[in-house]
């Protein structure tokens, strides 16, 4: 039993940091229909900066929020540089993915010759003796991340419920025609959710660094986990990408505990493979309707 309850708090962990990358690729997919395949390589540097500052003697908290504003930042620029003038050219929904892609590999590339290949070790953001949850021990960092990841999660609720802006966001979700008819700056949005989305992915790859290894291919498995947990949850539901990415976390830990630890990243494709077929919208999704 105390094994079980280990799984089950050890998925729960890690199902909070794949949810907070599917929240990231899920409100930049429903804000402005580009599916961002850099997402992964943004979090990746944005986590580059934090070690950075971390190992310049900035304070603790001071560095991740520094490494968090770069990450969002970075979107922005991405969004206004990048993606809004291929938009204002009418270009295609493949064209932008393309961008996405060319984007991940500069960024690779760049993290390669700015901090090299070399494997680093990521500083522990939280310390101490675990805790008891019956007969089973479970670590401060799992239980920190979870409280982010459900933190977050209700913060960007009531952002997106009580604020203007939020509202904004959530009227151009749910119908871009209209939102732009009634006077919402369609461009300022996008900025937004790029600039939200890739906060999101970033504070993800700062959490999961101390429990891996931080190099430029570090947050592939992150990104993959992320994809699965956004499929699984639904591409067009916020809250999906949440539950999405803790079912995943939960199911790969028991196949990994019970089964294989080499199939944790196997059984995320299989359940990519698997959703699609079954249900393409995902657990919490619907299908999104266009004009043709």
């Amino acid at each position: 039993m105390d094994a079980l309850i280990r799984y089950l708090a050890g998925g729960l962990s890690a199902g909070a940091l794949y949810g907070l990358m599917a929240l990231g690729l899920v409100l930049i997919y429903r804000a402005s229909e580009v599916v961002n395949f850099g997402h992964g390589d943004m979090a990746m540097i944005s986590t580059f900066v934090a070690y950075t500052l971390l190992q310049a003697r900035w304070p603790l908290p001071i560095a991740l929020l520094g490494a968090v504003l770069f990450g969002a930042l970075l979107g922005a620029l991405v969004e206004g540089g990048l993606l809004r003038p291929a938009r204002h050219r009418r270009a295609s929904p493949l064209t932008l993915v393309v961008i996405t892609l060319g984007l991940a590999l500069v960024l690779n590339g760049l993290a390669g010759f700015l901090w090299g290949h070399e494997i680093r070790t990521f500083p522990t953001l939280v310390s101490g003796p675990p805790l008891a949850l019956g007969p089973a021990r479970i670590t401060r960092e799992q239980t920190f991340n979870l409280s982010v990841g459900i933190g977050l999660g209700l913060v960007l609720y009531g952002f997106l419920r009580f604020t203007w802006s939020g509202l904004a966001l959530r009227a151009v979700i749910q119908n871009p025609e209209a939102a732009r008819l009634v006077g919402i700056p369609m461009d300022r949005i996008f900025l937004l959710a790029w600039a939200m989305g890739v906060a999101l992915g970033a504070i993800a790859g700062i959490l999961a660094a101390p429990l891996i290894y931080l190099e430029p291919n570090a947050m592939l498995a992150l990104l993959i986990k992320g994809f699965a947990a956004a499929v699984l949850g639904g591409m067009t539901s916020l809250p999906g990408a949440v539950i999405g990415g803790w079912l995943l976390g939960v199911l790969e830990n028991l196949v990994a505990g019970y089964i294989a630890t080499e199939l944790k990243t196997p059984f995320a494709f299989a359940l990519i493979v698997a959703v699609l077929a079954v249900r393409p919208a995902g657990l919490l999704g619907r299908p999104m309707a266009r004009r043709v």
